[in-house]
């Protein structure tokens, strides 16, 4: 399965207790990196998120926020700790009958004793449950559309793949004739030059120029990459990494065919190889 670094998930959910938002975004990294944007309310999830995220995603940038709107009814409400402020009132009163001239106590000052209002404790269970059920449900989500656009990139890879084979299969082809070719102008050259050579010693330069000019290692290790390419692409773990290795090791041959080359059409299909390659590495570039 090719998945894609880039993608972006939502999900939502409404409950009697409110509302909440969960948004993923991930883009290219080298590694998995992880940033959180999370209510206080739910700040402690977080190390519980970042868990259950590794064990989805291998690598990419990933930038996850949870929005939390709680229904007014489930915010707290205010409690009265009337013991205290009976023990209040009865000092007050106390006090009031050593005074000559005893103010009448008010409530709201009462009220603005420490402890005396207390606010409700608020059950954030549920809140905090329904939050790891929505963002596995959230990642699920991210993980299919980054299957979905990896996937999207393989009618690429397969084109590509096949017409380096093509033009590593045209050079192979070519080759007997050009190898000949070249030693016929070595034997012009050496007749033009008027340069008496013995048969023995005319055979090692020829054998010396055809070494230099032979490039079946290279066109068979292009074969072998683009068997390795077509092989990992069909692998269901992440692929990024040996993708690149592998684009790299393309290049590096496609490059040896080029300083090889003693043909302007070899030389024209080394360049098209590497235009291929690129296309294929950038693509690469953001996979998993």
């Amino acid at each position: 399965m090719i998945r894609s670094m880039t993608a972006f998930a939502r999900k939502d959910l409404e409950a009697d207790w409110g509302t909440l938002t969960c948004e993923i975004r991930t883009v290219n990294h080298r590694y998995l990196e992880t940033s959180f944007r999370l209510p206080e309310t739910l700040r402690e999830l977080e190390n519980d998120f970042r868990e259950r995220l590794r064990g989805q995603l291998r690598r990419g940038k990933v930038e996850i926020g949870m929005r939390l709107q709680l229904a007014e009814r489930v915010t707290g409400g205010l409690n009265v700790n009337e013991a205290l402020a009976e023990e209040l009132n009865n000092a007050a009163n106390q006090v009031n009958r050593i005074l000559d001239n005893p103010a009448h106590i008010n409530a709201l000052d009462i009220l603005r004793w420490p402890g005396v209002l207390e606010t409700a404790e608020r059950d954030l269970a549920p809140v905090k449950a329904a939050a790891q059920s929505l963002f596995d449900e959230a990642v699920a989500e991210l993980v299919s559309v980054r299957e979905r656009e990896g996937e999207r990139l393989r009618p690429l890879f397969n084109d590509r793949l096949t017409e380096i084979s093509e033009s590593v299969a045209v050079v192979r082809k070519r080759m007997p004739e050009l190898l000949e070719k070249q030693a016929q102008t070595l034997r012009d050259r050496f007749d033009a030059a008027k340069i008496e050579l013995d048969s023995d010693r005319l055979a090692q330069e020829m054998v010396m120029a055809a070494q230099k000019a032979d490039v079946a290692e290279e066109l068979d290790r292009l074969d072998a990459h683009v068997g390795e390419v077509t092989d990992t692409l069909k692998g269901d773990d992440a692929i990024g990494r040996r993708l690149d290795f592998l684009m790299q090791e393309l290049n590096r041959e496609a490059n040896t065919l080029s300083s090889k080359s003693i043909d302007a059409e070899v030389t024209r299909v080394a360049v098209n190889l590497k235009v291929l390659i690129e296309q294929m590495r950038e693509q690469v570039q953001n996979l998993e």
